[in-house]
């Protein structure tokens, strides 16, 4: 059996199930219905965990690697 995946479609501002608008219409995917409803405040904390890190890179400090 396939695990079911789930998108926050921009187009329509709604969760759907894999079968849906086309994946340049939204953002995922996601393991769960619920995860993909916070897709936003996802997408937020992980912009600003990707700002912090590039911060981190450009400030000199070798003894912090850079996870990719």
């Amino acid at each position: 059996m396939e695990n079911q995946v789930w998108w926050y479609c921009l187009k329509h501002n709604r969760v759907e199930p894999d079968k849906g608008c086309p994946n340049s219409e939204r953002l995922g995917p996601f393991e769960t219905e619920d995860e993909a409803s916070h897709a936003f405040e996802i997408a937020k904390a992980r912009n600003e965990e990707w700002d912090a890190g590039e911060d981190e890179w450009g400030s000199g400090d070798t003894t912090q690697e850079r996870e990719v």
